[in-house]
């Protein structure tokens, strides 16, 4: 199936999700990821702010400011992304697309300084592919950096396909994680 159908087709059902069953997968998959040592080991972790039923993140961002580590947030700066270092929940506003954003109460930070980056999808595949929502704001920002941090993929499970449209250029994750499963990329294995 081509990519726009597959995008359409799993962005419906997951904007029909109950809310109850959203909020169950959600806590979920975040303590699925919370649980692994690439998570507790990380000091410095990029989050999303959820849209349209997307898995939750508020979890993640409370696990980790409990224990010091710095977490940072996008925004949309024209044709990319910025990322900014947010230490309390309300540091967020509806910015671009209406998703939450930091406010200009943070400081700049290079996506470079993250050990850990959660990445929203509409779509991943086992070998680490992703579909997004059709922009490349990920897929830009990620290519422009030398080296970075682990990949996580974060999803309901439904969103993890045997195999999905990809192209060369596309960056994969290395861990895809989901309220059911966590699938290393690399080797196929499941993670400490």
């Amino acid at each position: 199936m081509p990519k726009m159908a597959l995008r359409r087709d799993l962005l419906t059902r997951r904007r029909a999700m109950d809310r109850t069953v959203w909020q169950i997968a959600s806590e979920a998959a975040q303590q699925q990821l919370a649980g692994l040592k690439l998570f507790q080991q990380a000091a410095c972790i990029a989050l999303y702010s959820p849209i349209q039923q997307e898995i939750d993140t508020e979890l993640l961002f409370a696990s980790a400011r409990s224990v010091g580590k710095q977490v940072l947030y996008p925004l949309v700066c024209g044709s990319s992304l910025q990322f900014r270092e947010v230490s309390e929940a309300g540091q967020r506003t509806s910015g671009a697309f209406g998703i939450l954003e930091p406010c200009s109460v943070g400081e700049d930070q290079s996506l470079a300084s993250a050990d850990l980056i959660v990445v929203p999808g509409v779509a991943f595949d086992l070998q680490g592919h992703r579909i997004g929502f059709g922009k490349g704001y990920y897929d830009r920002c990620l290519s422009q950096l030398p080296k970075h941090g682990i990949l996580v993929g974060l999803c309901h499970d439904f969103q993890l396909l045997e195999q999905i449209p990809a192209e060369e250029h596309d960056i994969r994750m290395q861990y895809i994680i989901t309220d059911k499963r966590i699938i290393q990329v690399v080797t196929g294995t499941m993670p400490d």
